[in-house]
C-alpha cells in the first residue's frame, strides 16, 4: 500500500524538453556499457545494472527536461555525469549499505577522490566502473571550465561521495537526523549543489568567481538544492523508506520529530518545498539587483548570473516532470490534477509570509518550558572587574547618548547597561579568559547587542534601507587587515568597533584576522537582511531564518573568540571538516533558539519583531505560540543530543580518520569543551538577565514602544486619515 498521497506541488514554470533527447540516450547507453556499468556485479553476484534497468530509469529524459536549451554535445556529457552519479549511488548501496561494511566503504570513497585531479596530475588506473566513469568525465569536462568552477565542483563532488558515510553510519545506528541536521547534510549527500555546478556548464555561463560566495548566489544554490531534495524525498519515500529501509528522507524525519502521521509529514514537506521555491524567487528578484549595484557587476556578468538562475529554474521544472515519469520511483496517486493545482499550492505559503501586519500584538509572557542542558556553567573570577570596565567603556563609546536623527534620547541608559550584564555572559562563555581577554569579550557582546538594537531604531522607522547599507559598509573601514588607516569614527558603532578591532585583531595572524573580520561582517550584514524583511513585512522562510539566525546572533564572531586560544595550532582546513561544522552549528542553534524563547515577549509584543523562531513556526505551521514554543524547545533538545553524539562518537572517529596527532586532538577536545561553556553560559545568562523579564519589560515599555520602528508606509491622501489614527492608537 502507498504510504501517503503526494501533496499538490507548486509548479510556476512549465517543463520543456531538449530536442537532442534521443541522441543523449543512445550515447549514454553506449558510454555506460563502455565504462563497465552494465555488467558490474554486486555482492550477490548479480549485476547492479543492466541495459533494461538503465532504460527504465531514463536519465536521458531527466537531462533533456532539466537542461532544455543546451546543444547535443553538452547534453551528452551532462547525461553521462548523471548516469555516473546514479550508478555510484546504487553501486555504493549494493556494496556497502546492506552489509554495513564501513571500512570497505571508506576505502572505496578514498580511491574515488584520486580521480579528481589537479591540472597536470595523472589519475591512477581505474579498478571499477565508478572510477573509470569519473576519470573519463573529468578529462572531458575540466578543460572547458575555469579554475574557480573546478574548485567548486571538486568540493560538491567530494561532499556527494564522502558524506555518503554519514548516511551509512546513521543506518548502522538506526539514527534519524533532526530536521536542521537533515537539511544541511542532504545538501552534501543529495547532490543538488553538484547539479547546480553542472547547470553552469550546460548553460554556458559560469557564475563569476568573485560573486559565487556571496549570500544571494549561495541562497539560490541552497534553495535550489533543498527544493530538489525535498521533491525527491516525496517521490522516493515508498522505495527508500518503505521498501529499502533507508532513514535519510525528509518525510520520515518530520514524521518522527513531530510525531505525526506519514500523510501530515508529507504535506509539511510539500509546504517546505513551496517555501524554498518562494525563497528562490524572492532572492532572484530582490537581492540580485542590489548585489549588482553594490559590487559593480558588469552586464556580461549579470547575464551569466541570469542564465544560471534560469538554468536552476529549468532544472526544478524538468526534475519534477522526470520524477513523475521515471520508473526509478514508485508512483503515488497525486491528490489533485489539472491547471488549478499548478499555482494554488503556492498561495497559502506566500500569504503566510507576506500577510504580517505590524499593528501591535499583546501575547503576554511566554513561559519557558524545561530545556535539556547537560552541562554546568563555570564563571571567571574576573567578572566584577569586567562589569565595571564595560559600563565605563559603553559610556566612553557614546552608547548611552541620544541616537542622532531618531528622537530617541538614549537607546540605553546606564541602569539598563548594568542590568543587561554582558560581562556575566562573557565570564561564563570564556571562563578561563585573562582579565584583559574577559574585558574584550564583554565589550564585543555589548557592541554587537547595541548594533542589533540600534539598526531597527535608526533605519527601520524611516524604511531607510540605503542608509543601513551605507552604515554597514562603513563598518568594514574600521577593521583593517594590513594596517590601513581608518577614518575618524562618526558614531558609537564605529567608535566601539575601531577600539575593539585594535585590541582584538592586532595580535592575530593575517589569515585569522581575515576570518574574524568576515565573521563580524556576516553579523552586521544580517542586520540589513532583517531590516529588508521588516520593510517588506515578510516573515522569513524557516530554513533561511535558522541559517541567518546564526549570523544575527553573532555566533561565528563569539566562537571565533573561542578559537583564538588554538590559533595556529590547529590547521584551518580541519575547522572546515563536516564534523567540526556540524558541532558548531548544533551549538549555535541551541543558543540562538534559547534567545528566541526568552526574548519572545520583548520582540513580539513590545518591538513588533518578526525574527523569532517561535513566531516563524507559528506562521509556517499555523499553530499557536505555545505549540511553536514546544517545537523550538524540542529542536533545542535534538540539537543538544546531536552535539553530544558528535562529541562522543563522530569527533573521535574524525581524529582517527585524519590521523591527527595528540596535540591537535587535545586542542579540538578543549574547543568542544569551550562550546559546552558557551551554550551553558548563554542559557544561564538568559535565565538571570533582566533584559527579558516581564517586570523589566513593563517598566521599560515606554522606551521600547518608542524604539519600535513603523514598518508599514502610512498612506496619504483623501480617505486615509482613519488609518493614521488607528496607527497612533495601536497598542504596543
Amino acid at each position: 500500500m502507498q504510504a501517503f498521497v503526494l501533496p499538490d506541488f507548486y509548479l510556476p514554470h512549465p517543463a520543456r524538453l531538449n530536442p537532442h533527447e534521443q541522441h543523449a540516450r543512445d550515447h549514454s547507453n553506449a558510454w555506460a556499457q563502455q565504462m563497465g556499468m552494465l555488467d558490474a556485479p554486486g555482492p550477490s553476484g548479480e549485476p547492479v545494472w543492466d541495459l533494461e534497468k538503465l532504460n527504465k530509469h531514463d536519465y536521458a529524459l531527466m537531462c533533456a527536461y532539466t537542461h532544455p536549451d543546451c546543444d547535443s554535445t553538452a547534453l551528452d556529457l551532462v547525461t553521462d555525469w548523471y548516469v555516473w552519479v546514479f550508478f555510484f549511488d546504487d553501486h555504493f548501496l549494493e556494496s556497502f549499505k546492506y552489509d554495513r561494511d564501513l571500512v570497505g566503504a571508506q576505502e572505496y570513497l578514498d580511491r574515488l577522490e584520486l580521480f579528481m585531479t589537479e591540472p597536470g596530475q595523472t589519475p591512477p588506473e581505474p579498478r571499477n566502473p565508478a572510477e573509470a566513469g569519473l576519470a573519463d568525465l573529468w578529462a572531458r569536462t575540466i578543460p572547458h571550465m575555469s579554475d574557480g568552477w573546478r574548485r567548486r565542483f571538486v568540493a560538491s563532488t567530494h561532499n556527494l561521495m564522502v558524506e555518503s558515510m554519514w548516511e551509512l553510519d546513521n543506518i548502522n545506528r538506526h539514527r534519524i537526523a533532526n530536521p536542521i541536521e537533515y537539511i544541511e547534510m542532504r545538501r552534501r549527500v543529495g547532490g543538488a549543489p553538484w547539479s547546480a555546478n553542472l547547470v553552469e556548464y550546460a548553460c554556458g555561463a559560469e557564475v563569476p568567481d568573485r560573486l559565487a560566495g556571496l549570500r544571494p548566489l549561495q541562497v539560490l544554490r541552497d534553495t535550489f538544492a533543498d527544493a530538489v531534495h525535498l521533491r525527491n524525498d516525496l517521490f522516493s519515500y515508498q522505495r527508500e523508506v518503505a521498501e529499502e529501509g533507508e532513514n535519510s528522507n525528509a518525510v520520515l524525519v518530520l514524521e518522527k520529530f513531530l510525531d505525526v502521521p506519514t500523510q501530515r509529514a508529507g504535506d509539511l514537506v510539500g509546504e517546505l518545498l513551496t517555501s524554498r521555491l518562494h525563497q528562490f524567487e524572492h532572492t532572484a528578484l530582490t537581492e540580485l539587483p542590489v548585489l549588482y549595484a553594490e559590487h559593480g557587476v558588469t552586464p556580461p556578468e549579470q547575464l551569466a548570473v541570469a542564465l544560471y538562475a534560469k538554468g536552476l529554474q529549468d532544472w526544478q521544472s524538468g526534475g519534477h516532470e522526470w520524477h513523475a515519469r521515471s520508473s526509478r520511483y514508485t508512483k503515488i496517486t497525486p491528490r489533485a490534477e489539472g491547471p488549478a493545482a499548478v499555482l494554488a499550492p503556492g498561495l497559502p505559503t506566500l500569504f503566510g509570509q507576506y500577510a504580517h501586519l505590524p499593528l501591535g500584538r499583546q501575547p503576554g509572557h511566554l513561559p519557558i518550558p524545561p530545556l535539556h542542558m547537560p552541562y554546568q556553567p563555570r564563571t571567571s573570577p574576573h567578572l566584577n572587574r569586567a562589569r565595571r570596565q564595560t559600563v565605563q567603556w559603553g559610556r566612553e563609546m557614546g552608547m548611552l547618548d541620544p541616537v542622532p536623527g531618531t528622537g530617541v534620547h538614549g537607546l540605553w541608559d546606564e541602569q539598563a547597561l548594568e542590568g543587561f550584564d554582558f560581562p556575566h555572559c562573557a565570564a561564563m562563555i570564556h571562563a578561563d579568559a585573562t582579565p584583559e581577554e574577559l574585558e574584550v569579550s564583554s565589550n564585543w557582546l555589548t557592541w554587537g547587542t547595541y548594533g542589533d538594537d540600534l539598526f531597527p531604531v535608526q533605519f527601520g522607522r524611516g524604511r531607510d534601507f540605503l542608509g543601513a547599507k551605507a552604515a554597514n559598509a562603513r563598518l568594514s573601514l574600521f577593521m583593517p587587515l594590513d594596517g590601513e588607516p581608518v577614518p575618524a569614527p562618526a558614531n558609537p558603532m564605529e567608535r566601539g568597533l575601531a577600539d575593539l578591532w585594535q585590541r582584538t585583531a592586532g595580535p592575530m595572524a593575517p589569515a585569522a584576522r581575515a576570518r574574524f573580520r568576515q565573521s563580524v561582517e556576516d553579523m552586521t550584514a544580517s542586520w540589513v537582511w532583517e531590516l529588508a524583511n521588516q520593510i517588506q513585512n515578510r516573515v522569513p522562510d524557516p530554513v533561511d531564518y535558522v541559517e541567518m539566525r546564526r549570523a544575527t546572533f553573532g555566533s561565528d564572531m563569539t566562537m571565533s573568540l573561542c578559537r583564538l586560544a588554538h590559533a595556529g595550532a590547529v590547521p584551518d582546513e580541519i575547522y572546515e571538516n563536516r564534523v567540526i561544522q556540524q558541532l558548531e552549528h548544533a551549538a549555535q542553534d541551541y543558543s540562538c533558539f534559547t534567545n528566541d524563547l526568552f526574548s519572545y515577549q520583548k520582540e513580539i509584543e513590545y518591538e513588533d519583531e518578526i525574527h523569532n523562531l517561535v513566531f516563524v513556526l507559528e506562521r509556517f505551521l499555523g499553530c499557536d505560540r505555545y505549540a511553536a514554543r514546544d517545537l523550538v524547545a524540542r529542536l533545542m533538545t535534538e540539537r543538544m543530543r546531536q552535539f553530544e553524539h558528535i562529541v562522543s562518537v563522530e569527533l573521535p572517529a574524525m581524529f582517527d580518520q585524519l590521523d591527527l596527532d595528540d596535540e591537535i586532538r587535545r586542542r579540538l577536545t578543549a574547543y568542544a569543551d569551550q562550546l559546552k561553556d558557551w551554550m551553558s553560559g548563554i542559557l544561564r545568562w538568559h535565565e538571570d538577565c533582566v533584559r527579558y523579564s516581564p517586570a523589566s519589560l513593563s517598566m521599560r515599555s515606554p522606551g521600547l514602544a518608542t524604539h519600535a520602528p513603523a514598518l508599514l508606509p502610512l498612506p496619504t491622501g483623501l480617505g486615509t486619515s482613519a488609518v493614521r489614527v488607528l496607527e497612533l492608537l495601536a497598542p504596543r
